[in-house]
């Protein structure tokens, strides 16, 4: 039995870099697509829904959609720029995330909708690729 946990942890080690790669891209791709999601600009559904000007609403949806980009691109770029690249996805991932809880999700806080909805997930990955940068 311990020659077959061993052997189980010896190939899982082959994995191990594959990990951080499907969490960002999962992260990205879901940033992607909420960002056009919101196209064609101005998205007229924040406008009227949360009462946004056309300039903020399109920022919304650009943040959204440059967020998932550079955090793939960003995953690509094996020196420092790349790092930095990751690092400032994750830090847009989180501020956005943020604004969207305080603003779209006011009544989630620190009950079960937050801890179950994709939101939080989104928001602790953005809190991930900030800290970790391209060393995830």
């Amino acid at each position: 039995m311990i020659h077959f946990i061993k052997r189980l942890e010896n190939s899982l080690l082959n994995f191990e870099a594959l990990a951080s790669h499907l969490f960002r891209f999962g992260i990205a791709i879901a940033f992607i697509i909420h960002g056009l999601n919101k196209f064609p600009l101005p998205p007229e559904a924040l406008i009227e829904y949360f009462d946004l000007s056309p300039g903020l609403a399109s920022f919304v949806a650009i943040s959204e959609l440059s967020a998932g980009i550079i955090l793939l691109i960003g995953g690509f770029i094996k020196n420092p720029y790349g790092n930095i690249l990751t690092r400032l996805a994750g830090l847009t991932i989180v501020i956005m995330m943020i604004n969207i809880f305080a603003i779209a999700h006011q009544d989630w806080f620190i009950n079960s909708k937050l801890f179950t909805s994709e939101q939080i997930f989104l928001f602790i990955g953005g809190i991930y690729f900030f800290i970790k940068g391209n060393k995830a």
